[in-house]
């Protein structure tokens, strides 16, 4: 972690297995508006945008408790990953995350979500409680992903 002035910069990295094919994760994982069904604490996603996939899609997440977040998203590798950018929402100067997808074996695949956080000011213990909080977050919602899937 990186710190000058009340900036504080890290990385949040989560990882699971799915018992499925490597079509059933990506058409799972690329409907980016589809977030309610497994990114907990999700109220709903609107796409700001006409595009729905791929480079160029925009959406604004609302959740529970009314945090919107806008997301953009930068880069798409079909059926291998795609990354997206935070630009609202965050208490974040930056957010930069890639959802990545690798087939284990014909019926098994990986998932890493990963990001990288850079914070506006603040303490130390606060970035480091919202990166806890971060992860544990990308690890509860893959864990309902992979519940959603297997069921």
């Amino acid at each position: 972690m990186v710190t000058n002035s009340g900036f504080h910069s890290g990385m949040v990295k989560k990882n699971i297995q799915i018992n499925c094919t490597l079509d059933q994760a990506w058409k799972n994982f690329s409907d980016i508006g589809g977030l309610p069904k497994w990114l907990i604490d999700v109220k709903k996603t609107i796409f700001l945008t006409k595009k729905k996939k791929g480079v160029g899609a925009i959406r604004l997440i609302t959740f529970d408790d009314g945090t919107e977040i806008e997301e953009h998203v930068v880069f798409w590798n079909e059926k291998q990953s795609f990354t997206y950018v935070a630009t609202s929402g965050l208490p974040l100067r930056a957010y930069v995350a890639t959802i990545s997808i690798k087939k284990i074996t014909p019926k098994k695949i990986g998932v890493t979500w990963q990001s990288y956080l850079n914070s506006e000011k603040m303490s130390k213990k606060q970035f480091q409680d919202f990166q806890k909080h971060m992860g544990e977050f990308y690890l509860a919602s893959l864990k309902q992903m992979k519940r959603n899937i297997e069921d």
